[in-house]
């Protein structure tokens, strides 16, 4: 594991290296995931950024740890149908961790965007006494929308939006923490490029909501305010980014990057970025950290990457027969009680072989 890398890797897998800590947000379920006193206190080499938030700001560190569960429960969904499914297995997640891969990336982006965007909603709930709405007396008045009725309607902000800046700032400190040793080296550079990346997808897709106010349903003012896109919203996008993912080798000069091939643009803030193939992870193998797709579900009719042909490498399929209890004949009894019964269900599966 390289150096300047340590303190960002360290945010997933404490379990594997008791120096590094967001592997206990990742071992989902764990008692210390929603304990930022515990997080703090297993990192005892934390310094600079990181060590301020613990000591003087718990409850961000708190958001943090939402954050990153948010982070692991969208990536194991956008990867669900796919070779390399997100797995939560600590010791082949640390090796995934550990290359610099496209996978990688966009566990640092789904990861960074997740801390903003948690953090970013306690602000507007009223959990963090630092922050709260967004501050609008600055900002330009919404543009109208055109349409049919709306000429002359007055527009103000209002409304509680969302104060991203502030989730974006507080991401940036906790997510971009590295040492001053290999703060030049590609794989610090790489990182925090994916960081950012994860973070815009949040920031730069802000929507205006707005709330009509009149007699009798009329719209003589409208009041806006700013709002984030919904979470699965930025695990589309990145989940885009991913497909798309630029290769990059470092400069000269270990400061830029540089993409491979001939004739590619360089890739802008919102790409991802890797420098290494990933493996195939058709076969299981500790080393690489893949866990194989043997005995995975599949789908025998698709022809994308649940399909039975990719997810399952060309080695086949087996239908498989499993009987499933749900609930059914539900009764609503006054009051208030939903009453079901459990009927036996049979399921056709195809399973990798």
């Amino acid at each position: 594991m390289l150096p300047s890398s340590r303190t960002q890797l360290g945010l997933f897998f404490i379990l594997l290296c008791p120096a590094n800590i967001i592997g206990l947000w990742w071992a989902v379920g764990s008692p210390l995931v929603m304990d930022p006193n515990s997080i703090c206190r297993k990192t005892k080499r934390l310094a600079g950024k990181q060590a301020e938030l613990c000591q003087l700001e718990p409850e961000i560190v708190q958001e943090v740890a939402k954050g990153t569960k948010l982070g692991v429960r969208e990536c194991q969904y956008q990867f669900r149908f796919r070779r390399w499914n997100c797995t939560s297995h600590s010791k082949y997640f640390g090796k995934i961790l550990q290359q610099d891969i496209r996978e990688t990336a966009f566990v640092y982006a789904i990861t960074a965007a997740g801390v903003s965007h948690a953090i970013t909603q306690a602000c507007s709930m009223g959990e963090l006494l630092q922050c709260g709405c967004e501050l609008t007396r600055s900002r330009a008045p919404p543009s109208p929308t055109v349409g049919p009725g709306m000429e002359g309607t007055a527009w103000e902000w209002g409304g509680c939006g969302d104060d991203v800046q502030f989730g974006y700032e507080k991401s940036q400190q906790f997510m971009d923490a590295k040492s001053k040793k290999g703060k030049n080296d590609i794989r610090a550079l790489i990182d925090l490029h994916n960081n950012e990346a994860g973070r815009l997808a949040v920031r730069s897709y802000m929507r205006t909501e707005c709330k009509c106010h009149g007699l009798s349903g009329s719209c003589t003012l409208r009041t806006c305010w700013r709002k984030m896109p919904h979470f699965r919203e930025v695990g589309d996008r990145l989940l885009e980014r991913f497909n798309g993912a630029f290769k990059v080798m470092g400069g000269n000069d270990g400061k830029t990057l540089i993409p491979v091939g001939d004739n590619i643009k360089p890739p802008d803030k919102q790409d991802l970025i890797y420098s290494a193939d990933s493996p195939d992870f058709c076969s299981a193998n500790r080393k690489t950290g893949s866990l194989g797709t043997r005995g995975r579900v599949c789908n025998s009719t698709a022809m994308d990457t649940s399909g039975c042909d990719l997810l399952c490498c060309g080695r086949g399929h087996r239908d498989e027969t499993v009987v499933l209890e749900e609930n059914c004949l539900c009764r609503f009894h006054w009051c208030c009680v939903v009453q079901c019964r459990k009927c036996s269900v049979r399921q056709e599966l195809s399973l990798c072989v």
